[in-house]
């Protein structure tokens, strides 16, 4: 499917690995020119060379951390008027809450849920001059149904859900959508991360504690960055244009709800 977004500009937040490296390579495939976003310059210049090399379109590098002033200058110095917007941003790691200083829970809230409004209050009112707008806040399934240790995460990102369903309905007349979407358990580093603290946690091989994990999906597997990204591409598209204010689940069914 030609998702008409072709050379269209695409800022990726946090998109050097996992779930915001298969949106770029998706919104690659699509045509559209990234910036790439990454604190950690090494595997980031690796995601922009393939890139490149895959798919032929313009893509400039931005090593920063988003949720600093300067990493998001440096991001809308590079990209000042994005068609396309995908939020991204690391969680806080897996906490019991009773652990949490003040200075913790404000730090996740600033990450997860002031950083991608920022984001939006720099680049929406040109979406909306320009008549065309996407933008996909990557949050968490957590959102939904409570997992350990991911409170602090989990709060922050339900606070920037409920933010922006107004805002989404305030801006959908002028072709710009906003939605989210909520991964479940995808291969990713932060994955196996979890997985190893599970396993250490209860005793049990990290060979074992995956297949427990996998077990506990509907799907009986993991979510992949490569699927994952092409629904980002897809809400990104001229075909979305009706979706928006949306929490859009990939979990292969792990959530138990009929709506």
């Amino acid at each position: 499917m030609d998702l008409g977004i072709k050379g269209r500009s695409a800022i990726v937040c946090a998109s050097s690995r996992g779930l915001g490296r298969g949106c770029a390579m998706a919104l690659a495939e699509a045509g559209c020119n990234l910036v790439v976003n990454g604190r950690d310059p090494d595997p980031l210049k690796r995601t922009a060379e393939e890139i490149r090399d895959r798919f032929g379109v313009q893509v400039t590098e931005v090593a920063a951390d988003v949720s600093t002033a300067d990493g998001q200058k440096a991001l809308l110095a590079a990209c000042p008027e994005p068609d396309i917007l995908v939020n991204n941003n690391a969680g806080p790691p897996l906490r019991d809450f009773r652990t949490l200083s003040r200075a913790d829970i404000l730090k996740g809230i600033e990450q997860n849920m002031v950083t991608p409004l920022e984001l939006i209050q720099a680049t929406v009112d040109g979406m909306m001059r320009r008549g065309f707008g996407r933008i996909v806040n990557i949050t968490s399934l957590s959102v939904y149904m409570p997992m350990f240790g991911l409170d602090l995460s989990s709060g922050a990102r339900a606070g920037l859900t409920s933010f922006l369903a107004g805002v989404a309905r305030q801006v959908a007349a002028s072709n710009v959508t906003i939605n989210n979407l909520l991964p479940g358990k995808f291969e990713t580093d932060r994955l196996r991360d979890n997985i190893r603290v599970g396993a250490e946690k209860a005793g049990v091989s990290i060979e074992e504690r995956t297949r427990q994990q996998a077990a506990e999906i509907p799907a009986r597997r993991f979510g992949t960055p490569e699927e994952f990204g092409r629904t980002c591409a897809f809400l990104c598209s001229v075909h979305a244009g009706y979706i928006t204010g949306q929490s859009i689940r990939l979990d292969g069914g792990l959530f138990p709800s009929a709506f």
